[in-house]
């Protein structure tokens, strides 16, 4: 039997919200083991946080950049969010990004030339003079032959650099002005919505699959004959894409029209089909894990009864 230690409960309860003798019952059930522990916490109606299992702590900067039918986005992280707002720390971030937007590839980035050295080599004397740790994490880009490439930051704390940065790749022979100006009120839908895949077809076969279970584990609680539970099911299905396929959301601006609805719109006004093509979204720190902390003593306490 795997240890149910205070840290996994604590970050199980950050992770979902349910409460610490649930999350401890589930993490019993599960072994240990913390995504099996979650799935048995939304199959009991427990989880009212699924949407923040990658709750993050890191700290720095994502900068995102366009010129046209090229786009660049790059996530340069720190310790402290004081760092990341050094003015040095800043002028790194747009050298780097600068150089993205030359070649996207992290390991070209990093080996671009800056000031008679690598960017790689820049940043580690930033760290020596700083103090401070901070690490290039990753970088994209993206590109079209026809059409535009836009960018957006949400909540800029300097020119290109925030904590969340989108790209919208628009392909189309339309008037490149329009299209900018569509892509980025498209960018601008993408850095609230945070969709997981830009249409049905693309999205991760597995993770559909994953949600049907855990809906159909939590119809047939409900009692109801098999064929009530499988368009019970279905229902929940489309919901799901309806809330993390890019193409099926409701778009911010307009609830009342998905995001289909507003490309097909563009079409018919600019006279010119128009493709969305592709999308990046870096959000800062998305997917690291935190430091675990200690509990309280009082805490110990009650998981040890």
């Amino acid at each position: 039997m795997a240890e149910i230690t205070a840290a996994l409960v604590k970050d199980l309860r950050e992770k979902t919200g349910a409460g610490m003798m649930e999350c401890k019952k589930a993490l019993t059930e599960a072994n240990g083991d913390l995504d099996a522990a979650i799935d048995y916490l939304r199959k009991k109606g427990l989880s009212v946080a699924a949407k923040k299992a990658n709750r993050i702590a890191s700290q720095g900067l994502v900068g995102v950049k366009s010129n046209g039918k090229k786009g660049a986005i790059i996530e340069l992280n720190s310790e402290t969010d004081f760092v990341a707002k050094n003015d040095e720390f800043q002028k790194l971030a747009s050298c780097i990004l600068d150089a993205a937007l030359d070649n996207g590839d992290l390991e070209v980035v990093k080996k671009a030339p800056l000031n008679g050295k690598s960017i790689a080599d820049n940043l580690t004397d930033l760290i020596a003079k700083i103090g401070e740790n901070m690490t290039l994490r990753r970088t994209d880009s993206l590109s079209v032959g026809k059409g535009v490439v836009a960018s957006y930051i949400h909540n800029a704390t300097a020119p290109n650099l925030g904590k969340i940065g989108v790209l919208v790749a628009l392909e189309s022979d339309a008037d490149p002005v329009k299209l900018q100006e569509i892509a980025k009120q498209i960018a601008m839908h993408i850095a609230a919505t945070a969709p997981q895949a830009l249409d049905i077809d693309s999205l991760d076969k597995n993770a559909v699959e994953h949600e049907r279970s855990i809906y159909s584990e939590q119809a047939k609680a409900s009692g109801k004959p098999d064929h009530i539970i499988e368009k019970m099911v279905e229902g929940r299905i489309r919901k799901f894409y309806e809330e993390v396929v890019l193409l099926e959301q409701a778009y911010i601006m307009d609830p009342d029209k998905k995001v289909k609805d507003i490309i097909n719109e563009a079409s018919k006004e600019l006279a010119a089909p128009v493709h969305l093509k592709a999308y990046v979204r870096f959000a800062l720190g998305e997917g690291i894990e935190k430091k675990q902390e200690d509990f309280a003593a009082e805490v110990n306490a009650q998981l040890n009864k």
